[in-house]
């Protein structure tokens, strides 16, 4: 609860989660209309532009192809999932994709397996950074107080906004969901609510392109049907666990008393449990400050083996140290403490870093140095998370430059 202007009552907290719809995948079918309602895969490397001009110049060589063109190539020239081979991971897809069981993080192919006849795209980092930066300005034009969560997700605090409290928010949520459109050409979910926890389920409600608004009394009927799983942090293991007590809902969840989680789950975990059933929640939202790490993590959707899933696991280690040196370099940060952190299936986290003589944010260096912290742990184990993190940060230019790169070093994965 906030004070308004004195002597008015006290305004409602509004708490909004925007989410760009299928993100990686829409900002391709900008460049590519034609492939609007089909399935579609984002995965695989990067995009080389030069390559795909000289197959289509092979393919068709009665035209002269060109940027102007690409909306003209038929869909047939394309390639199909159901020719990778490799080790890639798919980064999102379409929802006509996500049909078929396709999903983030997941190896393509396995998704071959699920969707063959899916369009596999590789990703353009730099025009998906673009269109990020041009959506989060749009955002602060009308809202300011915005928390980045990633390439396609913030947190708004609408309550001291025009419009944040009108019809509980969906006045002011039509408005970015227009202005974001006119700006970029692409939709956007949000969820409304009076706290992150409840905001971020609700932009799942009405996705694509939609808007949903929670109130406080809306807990019992909107929230406690909802699967376990829905809450942001419990993962498949934590599910299984709460399921193999007879909870399978969060109202079911927020039926156990807080000593008989905290004796199941642990002093710390089993105390959140209880008050996210409940739906609480104080984070604020945090405006950009200077910070003291950057990191990325993943929690999977079945425990891994380091010896049986070597290749899925790397593809994902490199996958996030890569994601943690673009947010360092997208931001102007370099950093020297370089650290890794997993969770076994028994929930015990154990985290590894080590400083290095030299700043840096560069993927390969950040993966050399995270795969040494990796010969620190425990790899015999069942693992359900994985992170990397860079900190000890500081601004580019305030450091004196690395020196040339050392030679690759053994990796685990």
């Amino acid at each position: 609860m906030l004070t308004g202007v004195t002597g008015s009552p006290p305004l409602l907290r509004r708490i909004a989660h925007l989410d760009m719809d299928a993100f990686f995948a829409s900002v391709e079918l900008l460049r590519y209309p034609q492939l609007k309602g089909l399935p579609v895969v984002i995965g695989g490397g990067r995009r080389r532009e030069d390559d795909m001009f000289a197959r289509l110049r092979e393919a068709y060589p009665e035209r002269e192809w060109t940027g102007d063109d690409l909306s003209r190539i038929p869909v047939d020239f394309f390639p199909r999932l159901e020719t990778y081979v490799g080790r890639g991971v798919a980064t999102t897809a379409t929802y006509a994709a996500r049909q078929f069981g396709v999903g983030s993080a997941m190896g393509l192919m396995k998704a071959a397996k699920l969707c063959p006849q899916a369009i596999l795209l590789p990703v353009d980092f730099d025009e998906v950074r673009r269109i990020s930066r041009l959506f989060k300005s749009t955002i602060r034009e009308i809202a300011p107080v915005m928390e980045d969560r990633g390439v396609d997700e913030v947190y708004i605090d609408f309550t001291d906004v025009p419009g944040g409290q009108r019809e509980g928010g969906r006045v002011l949520a039509r408005l970015i969901q227009k202005s974001i459109f006119q700006a970029t050409g692409l939709t956007c979910s949000l969820g409304v609510a009076p706290n992150k926890l409840i905001a971020k389920m609700a932009s799942e409600f009405k996705k694509p392109n939609g808007i949903s608004v929670v109130h406080a009394e809306d807990l019992e009927p909107l929230i406690w049907p909802l699967p376990c799983r829905k809450i942001n942090g419990v993962g498949p293991k934590a599910d299984a666990k709460l399921q193999s007590h007879g909870i399978h809902t969060i109202g079911e969840l927020a039926q156990r008393e807080r000593p008989w989680l905290v004796e199941h789950f642990g002093k710390s975990y089993g105390a959140w449990l209880h008050e996210v059933a409940w739906g609480r929640d104080d984070r604020p939202v945090q405006t950009e400050s200077e910070p003291v790490s950057m990191s990325r993590e993943t929690t999977f959707d079945r425990d891994l083996l380091a010896k049986r899933d070597r290749a899925e696991l790397g593809a994902i280690f490199t996958r996030l140290c890569e994601q943690v040196a673009d947010d360092l370099q997208r931001k102007g940060y370099v950093g020297k403490t370089i650290g890794v952190k997993l969770r076994y299936d028994n929930f015990q986290i154990v985290t590894r870093d080590s400083t290095i003589e030299h700043f840096t944010s560069d993927a390969a260096s950040i993966r050399r140095h995270a795969g040494l912290c990796l010969k620190r742990v425990d790899l015999t184990r069942r693992i359900r998370l994985l992170g990397v993190r860079v900190g000890s940060l500081a601004k580019v230019g305030e450091v004196p430059p690395a020196p040339e790169a050392a030679p690759e070093l053994a990796q685990l994965f």
